[in-house]
């Protein structure tokens, strides 16, 4: 089933096919051997990156593309499709250059995003802890400042599930800096190497095993005053706006992911031969492909009506919320139903759906819970009712 794509410009159309380029020559191909020998395809983010893919959403100026996010998405959700630790390493990347892109001063924008967007850096983005995940206020890894920051920082703490931890080039750092609450978080850019940042073991994974997974170690690590991005205290505001923008991300790498099982499930469906008819024209199958076909296209449908509304500078993080917990809900049941079709073939590695199902679970999990994406949504539906009822 071909997806039909609704872009703004030509260009966008162009890029889109360079893309599919890519996949089908660069990505797709390694996905399942990579996947299971556990190998970082470091070399393929490069090659992204030199094909302008590493900073879509970003201004040209800096080495970016000036797209839509509405455009940039797209591209996410059919690098997952061919491989989701590609297409979730580079919403990742492009969650770690938010800060510097956004809240960066013009000395800083100029040194580091040339970098970052061309292909040369990768970046981690560090906010959970061992004992700080979806509350993410309440982490501990201290910055201390020396003289009113003149001196730099500090940095003590541990970092946990962080994406390309040990591979990255750059780490994005929330830290504190006071114990004042969510008022007490600064952001930092942290470059690998640095003296006194190590790394624990990746994590063995039920899936993305070819994506790194790792604490991140701060043990005195020194930092310029220059590694503040925006002031002291606003890094929690940074986390939540840059999260805003992660969670369409992996609403999108949720899409590719079903996508690409299901066109695996209908493919086989169409040549299975049971009782002397294809399996696809039996209801029983037929229904579950119809369901399947009409949840990704909700979906597809729901994360593009957010990114609009963000290309338009209006409140998005409601319905990115929403993106998020649809999307990967939907693709944990069209990989799981997938399989199901699929049958025996379905458990085995001959075909990519088991896979699909293992990498699928972490999507429910990754830039917050859906529990806590319904916890943002019921909270926005409060003062939504509070503010009607004044």
């Amino acid at each position: 089933m071909t997806v039909e794509r609704v872009l703004p410009t030509g260009d966008a159309h162009d890029l889109l096919d360079l893309v599919r380029d890519l996949i089908g020559k660069e990505v797709a191909p390694r996905a399942a051997a990579d996947e299971s020998a556990g190998r970082f395809p470091r070399e393929v983010f490069t090659t992204l990156g030199r094909a302008g893919l590493l900073g879509l959403p970003y201004p040209e100026e800096h080495g970016g593309a000036a797209q839509p996010y509405e455009v940039y998405l797209q591209v996410i959700e059919e690098l997952a499709a061919g491989w989701l630790a590609v297409g979730l390493g580079l919403s990742v990347h492009t969650l770690s250059c938010f800060p510097v892109a956004a809240y960066g001063t013009a000395e800083q924008r100029a040194a580091l995003l040339p970098e970052m967007l061309g292909g040369e850096w990768l970046g981690a983005y560090c906010l959970s802890e061992p004992q700080s995940g979806s509350d993410a206020a309440a982490l501990a890894t201290r910055a201390v400042p020396g003289d009113g920051g003149s001196a730099g920082y500090t940095v003590d703490g541990v970092k946990a599930w962080i994406t390309h931890g040990g591979a990255a080039d750059f780490y994005t750092l929330m830290a504190r800096t006071s114990a004042d609450g969510a008022r007490g978080i600064s952001c930092f850019h942290v470059p690998a190497g640095t003296e006194g940042l190590s790394f624990g073991a990746p994590e063995r994974k039920m899936g993305m095993r070819s994506s790194p997974t790792a604490q991140v170690r701060f043990d005195g690590v020194r930092l310029a005053p220059e590694a503040l991005l925006g002031s002291e205290g606003e890094g929690f505001r940074i986390a939540m706006a840059a999260l805003d923008g992660g969670r369409l991300g992996i609403a999108a790498c949720a899409v590719g992911v079903a996508q690409a099982a299901f066109e695996t499930a209908t493919a086989y469906a169409a040549e299975r031969r049971q009782f002397g008819s294809r399996i696809i024209d039996f209801q029983g199958v037929g229904f579950m492909l119809a369901d399947m076909a009409t949840q990704i296209a909700a979906a597809r449908a729901l994360y593009l009506d957010a990114a609009r509304l963000r290309d338009a500078g209006r409140p998005y993080g409601t319905r990115a919320a929403m993106a998020k917990l649809f999307a990967t809900d939907m693709c944990m049941k069209v990989t799981t139903d997938a399989v199901q079709v699929l049958g025996g073939y379905g458990y085995v590695e001959d075909f990519p759906v088991e896979r699909l199902m293992r990498e699928a679970k972490v999507l429910q999990i990754v830039e917050g819970t859906n529990q806590v994406q319904r916890l943002v949504i019921g909270r926005a539906l409060a003062r939504d009712a509070e503010n009607a009822g004044r």
